[in-house]
């Protein structure tokens, strides 16, 4: 069985006693894209997984962790994945997917064999993948550029004129519970998600890429009247609570993508938090 990571459920009044490093080592999770090798966050939010692959060297396949006691990795789970980097190749139980540079392929329960390699190793592909408990197989789908929904958001006024993109939804294709989108800022902004909000019937996990060298972007959390901040580098994701908002703001343009799980599909399922409220 492969190793992981795991990251247990808190409670909002135990992490308002957490200073930086511990609020960072509970809810940060860093060097996600790996080269040749798949590392996996558990989260005991949703039972909700991260991890990311690199392949350069040699296709890598997609292996059962101790956690899940399973066979396979998908014999209780599906699967989203979006490549950020170039050319990709995913080969589930013979048949293959050819991933483009923010293409996405959505992988249902039960599938067996999955590999990922790279068309051009000097080129390599990067897959991001997130995966939740599913209770029923569903078909696989990829989701290339023109298959997804395009939401314009926020405005140059307000320092939050974004585009969303919604890849992994149920308006796109069929899930469990997984979802899956990127969310891109646009020059001259810097903030996502703004009005922010909380959303207690799902938790969600934000990796943020495309920050520039020497840039940052930080990320806000916490009970609306209660935040915390984490500063965070490219390629790095952060976990986010039922009851937190999760926002944020760069020192320069970035992209990210967000991916959730819990009770719902309702992609409007929000509670939003007044500006002027947050403390």
């Amino acid at each position: 069985m492969k190793k992981h990571n795991t990251r247990y459920a808190s409670n909002p009044s135990s992490v308002k006693a957490l200073n930086t490093q511990e609020l960072r080592d509970e809810f940060l999770i860093q060097n996600v894209i790996k080269k040749d090798k798949l590392n996996w966050t558990y989260s005991h939010y949703d039972r909700f997984m991260v991890a990311g692959v690199k392949p350069v060297e040699k296709a890598v396949k997609l292996e059962s962790i101790d956690q899940l006691k399973s066979s396979f990795f998908l014999e209780r789970r599906e699967l989203g994945i979006i490549n950020i980097g170039d050319s990709g190749i995913v080969i589930v139980d013979g048949k293959t997917y050819n991933l483009e540079h923010k293409e996405a392929l959505y992988i249902g329960q039960g599938n067996k064999d999955v590999t990922f390699s790279s068309k051009l190793s000097d080129k390599p592909a990067q897959f991001y993948l997130n995966s939740t408990p599913a209770h029923k197989k569903f078909p696989n789908k990829k989701i290339a550029i023109d298959d997804v929904e395009v939401i314009e958001l926020g405005s140059p006024q307000t320092a939050n004129a974004r585009t969303l993109r919604k890849y992994i939804v149920n308006s796109v294709v069929d899930v469990c519970q997984l979802q899956m989108g990127m969310t891109t800022i646009k020059p001259g902004s810097s903030w996502n998600t703004m009005p922010a909000h909380v959303h207690d019937r799902r938790m969600e996990v934000y990796f943020y890429f495309e920050i520039k060298e020497n840039q940052a972007v930080c990320h806000f959390m916490g009970e609306p009247q209660e935040t915390r901040h984490i500063w965070m580098a490219n390629g790095e994701a952060v976990i986010s609570p039922p009851w937190s908002i999760h926002s944020g703001s760069g020192t320069s343009s970035y992209s990210f993508i967000w991916g959730m799980a819990g009770e719902n599909l309702d992609y409007g399922d929000m509670d939003v938090c007044k500006i002027a409220d947050l403390k």
